[in-house]
Formats: structure tokens, sequence, C-alpha cells
């Protein structure tokens, strides 16, 4: 897991390593529950761009060493820095209770 400040922004856009197309960040720190105590835990999730949101098909789960280039960083102010560190704080509790499985690459 990233440090709380090391997440880009919800709005940045991205490409990924083998990808064709950029995708923009719509979300921090997801996870997946794959059982009854078992967490996949991811960096981001996002949707392709610049189509945005179609379908929860169309969602993708990554990680930040899957990221090849920021092709444009989204808005950082102090209310998102809170909420960073809130979500990982949460996230950290959260990840006690569970047991956790590296994000498959």
């Amino acid at each position: 897991m990233l440090a709380a400040n090391d997440y880009l922004p919800i709005g940045t856009v991205v490409l990924l390593r083998k990808a064709i197309k950029k995708v923009m960040v719509i979300g921090i720190m997801p996870s997946r529950m794959t059982g009854e105590s078992l967490v996949n835990e991811y960096d981001y999730l996002g949707v392709t761009y610049p189509e945005g949101f179609i379908n929860n098909d169309a969602l993708l789960l990554f990680n930040h060493d899957q990221i090849l280039d920021v092709v444009f960083e989204g808005y950082r102010n102090p209310e998102r820095t809170e909420f960073v560190n809130h979500v990982q704080r949460n996230m950290d509790k959260l990840l006690e209770q569970v047991k956790v499985q590296p994000a498959a690459q």
C-alpha cells in the first residue's frame, strides 16, 4: 500500500503498461472481497478515457507500479489529503481483521 500522499488524485489520467487506451482514476484504495476473509487490495479504480464510466464490467483495478505515464494530474487540496489519510487509517484497520492477498499484476 502506498503512503497516503503518494496516491494520485481523482481525475488523474494515466497510461498503463501494455495498454493502448488511457485510464482516468475515479477511486483510490479499492478492495474486493474474494472470500469470507480474503481481500484483494489495489491502489486505484479507473475507467477508460475519454469514454468514462460505461458499466461495472468496464471498471479497471490497477496498482501504482502498473502506470507507465501520468498524462494529466487531478486536483489536490487539503480536503483531499484529509480524505486520503482517513481512508488509509480505516483500510489499515480492515486489513488487520482479514487476510490480504496481493493484487495480481
